[in-house]
């Protein structure tokens, strides 16, 4: 048998003796399936190969085996088919998608349509070879275990919301080693920007992102020089206002309990700034405890117990944070101790949750929405095609104080 030009002979799959020949490449492996199937049904009753349950196999169950392999392979959707299914370019298609440029309403909400039906997913890498950037923007926080950070990612996605960036969020549970780790990840990635809590970082840190060329907003903390933007209170201010309230209403004995700092600069700058204020008028704190890990509030009641049994003359409490000094305030109201006659107590945060406690507890709110908003804004400004160069990008948003129910208000003056 002469073999014609892209085939190969090949022997009878049931042992027969005779010949086939079968199609070279990819392209004719359906045919190649096809020709075998033929072929074998052809020899199973030449030669007497196959008995009558094979033979049914072969004639009832392979035609279905064919037909699966016939199917024509998933390929993911293009701008093409949008743009067939809509009626209109590809280039207007890739407009609408993208925001960008002018096209008609009616025409946007075809094309949206169209994509909608279809499922189609625009190709953000594809997209971000020509710009080096995706719209992606990265938020580096420290920890989604305590009520702070994800209200600042609410302000970040209130401003994005209806634009093409899309916040994606890395944890580095205080660590500095973790914060490099996580920030080179997602730089590989080439978002249009970072926003990133805090001003303190490794040297490595510092120097990806001082080289990173998008904009990098440090957040939470303006005690110190950013890299770039940078928005947030100033945490040495706020523990020297605190300290400033307690001593006007005539508390002198004063104890403190928060984390442990080493890894919590903000935690940290408030205290220095509480002790400053404090040895302005000659006073100093009388106790201390810290603690790391485990329930805030266990930890509050707990820390409180022990403390007032060491130093039963304190007639006031500070903690770093609302969810310690809510364990503390539910315990000396278990305790029947007058608040704040005898025992003042106030902390951070202004976490809106605790509402629900049975005296509002003093505290400082940290702008922490204000602080998600004034970020991302920083950010999107940049990736605009006409960036406005009067938008600020070293921010100090002042916190307010909340008396509450727990510091008297007014003793003196």
């Amino acid at each position: 048998m002469v073999t014609p030009a892209g085939f190969e002979p090949a022997t009878c799959p049931l042992g027969g003796g005779c010949s086939i020949q079968l199609s070279h490449g990819a392209a004719g492996a359906w045919f190649n399936s096809a020709l075998l199937y033929c072929h074998r049904l052809f020899a199973a009753k030449k030669c007497g190969a196959l008995d009558q349950s094979a033979l049914f196999a072969l004639t009832v169950e392979e035609p279905f085996r064919m037909i699966k392999l016939s199917k024509p392979s998933k390929r993911p959707l293009t701008l093409r088919d949008v743009s067939d299914a809509s009626g209109v370019s590809e280039m207007t298609v890739s407009r609408v998608l993208r925001k960008r440029g002018d096209v008609s309403e009616t025409t946007r909400q075809r094309v949206l349509i169209a994509a909608k039906e279809l499922g189609y997913v625009p190709n953000q890498i594809a997209g971000s070879l020509a710009s080096q950037r995706v719209n992606l923007v990265a938020v580096i926080i420290p920890s989604l275990s305590n009520m702070v950070f994800p209200e600042v990612l609410t302000g970040i996605n209130q401003v994005l919301e209806d634009t093409p960036l899309q916040p994606v969020v890395g944890v580095t549970d205080y660590m500095p080693e973790k914060e490099e780790r996580v920030l080179y990840e997602m730089l590989s990635w080439r978002p249009s920007g970072v926003i990133i809590a805090g001003l303190e970082h490794t040297d490595a840190t510092r120097a990806m992102l001082t080289n990173a060329g998008i904009p990098v907003v440090e957040i939470m903390d303006t005690d110190g020089r950013p890299v770039d933007a940078m928005v947030g209170i100033s945490h040495r201010r706020a523990g020297l206002e605190m300290a400033r309230a307690i001593l006007k209403e005539g508390y002198q004995h004063i104890g403190f309990m928060g984390t442990k700092m080493p890894l919590d600069h903000r935690a940290r700058k408030r205290f220095e700034g509480f002790t400053e204020g404090l040895a302005k008028e000659g006073v100093e704190i009388e106790d201390r405890a810290f603690y790391s890990g485990g329930s805030a509030l266990a930890k509050g009641r707990e820390m409180t117990q022990e403390m007032m049994a060491r130093s039963p003359d304190l007639d006031f409490l500070y903690y770093s944070n609302d969810m310690i000094g809510a364990g503390g305030l539910l315990y000396l109201i278990d305790q029947g101790v007058d608040i704040p006659g005898k025992v003042g107590l106030s902390g951070f945060n202004g976490v809106e949750l605790l509402q629900g406690l049975p005296r509002q507890l003093a505290t400082m709110d940290a702008c922490r929405i204000e602080i998600g908003r004034a970020a991302a804004e920083i950010v999107l400004n940049d990736t605009l095609d006409e960036p406005d160069p009067d938008m600020p990008t070293r921010i100090t948003l002042k916190p307010t104080l909340s008396f509450g129910d727990t510091l008297r208000r007014n003793r003196r003056t």
